[in-house]
């Protein structure tokens, strides 16, 4: 059984793109933080089916917490996480050391603004800044044609999208589907910070989001209206507190008008209180429903 080749090195993962380059193959990176689970391999897969080669960098990038106790509390077990991209095919891991790719004295930052500032960049500053940073890094040590990331974190890849396109790349970026758990809650590492009264709670993003989704359906246009409809139902939680809850436009992510009138992003981002005593912070959950009115009657 051969072993899964892991670079740490900047210069080895370029000297290795431009040989696959070379040879005429297409590159597929998966950038993710570890603590792997199925949505991840989903973007596996995807990645197999755009390209030749698939990498993935697992990476804690600590420029992209905007609290600290949220940076060490992230779960790290590379060897699990290895043996599983492994067993899905992952032709190679970059998986640096932080003082590669943030070497002693680095004073350079990529951003982006406008898509950056609402939703998670109003509630965590300099996330987007964090992110967008680490994975031009990423893009610029793995020479890759193609990225692939999820969609869950749908502002996140339309401003990754956005820096790929203004600084000419080259790399197209790929939103893979939601993978969720059998009862409808999308898959995050962070689901394992959830206690057991908390995880049955967190099924109330996807019920506010079912419940825009059917009345929409059934000829709700009003934004105020849906948006009451989602708070009500998340409001049933008694361990939620929202961060956001907003319906915008999936393109620009600018606010949706007060009647929709085409595709419109609705996204939720929900703090989990701890359900016990030593449980410890909060647990954030994002999701989201490109709600699509249908024409006017």
């Amino acid at each position: 059984m051969s072993t899964l080749p892991v670079v740490t090195t900047v210069r080895e993962l370029q000297a290795q793109a431009d040989a696959e380059r070379a040879a005429g193959r297409r590159i597929a990176l998966v950038p993710t933080m570890g603590a792997l689970h199925a949505g991840h391999l989903s973007l596996v897969t995807e990645a197999r089916r755009q390209a030749d080669v698939v990498w993935m960098s697992i990476f804690v990038n600590p420029t992209q917490f905007n609290d600290p106790k949220d940076f060490e509390g992230y779960p790290v077990d590379m060897k699990r996480d290895l043996a599983l991209a492994a067993e899905h095919g992952v032709d190679l891991v970059f998986s640096p050391l932080a003082a590669e790719l943030y070497p002693e004295g680095a004073q350079t930052w990529v951003e982006v603004s406008e898509l950056a500032e609402p939703l998670c960049g109003a509630s965590r500053p300099g996330h987007f800044r964090g992110v967008t940073t680490v994975v031009a890094k990423l893009l610029l040590a793995a020479r890759p044609h193609v990225a692939v990331f999820g969609q869950k974190d749908f502002q996140q890849c339309a401003v990754i999208r956005r820096m790929a396109s203004d600084l000419g790349f080259g790399v197209e970026i790929v939103a893979a589907p939601t993978v969720r758990e059998p009862d409808g809650l999308a898959l995050s590492s962070r689901n394992v910070h959830l206690g057991p009264e908390a995880r049955r709670q967190a099924l109330a993003l996807v019920r506010a989001l079912d419940a825009a989704e059917q009345a929409v359906a059934q000829g709700e246009r009003g934004r105020d209206a849906l948006l009451a409809g989602v708070h009500a139902e998340i409001g049933q939680a008694s361990l939620a507190q929202i961060d956001y809850a907003e319906i915008r436009d999936p393109e620009t992510l600018e606010i949706s008008p007060g009647q929709l009138a085409g595709p419109s992003l609705l996204a939720l981002a929900v703090n989990f209180a701890a359900d016990g005593p030593g449980q410890g912070a909060p647990v954030r959950l994002i999701d989201n429903r490109v709600l699509t009115p249908g024409p006017a009657a």
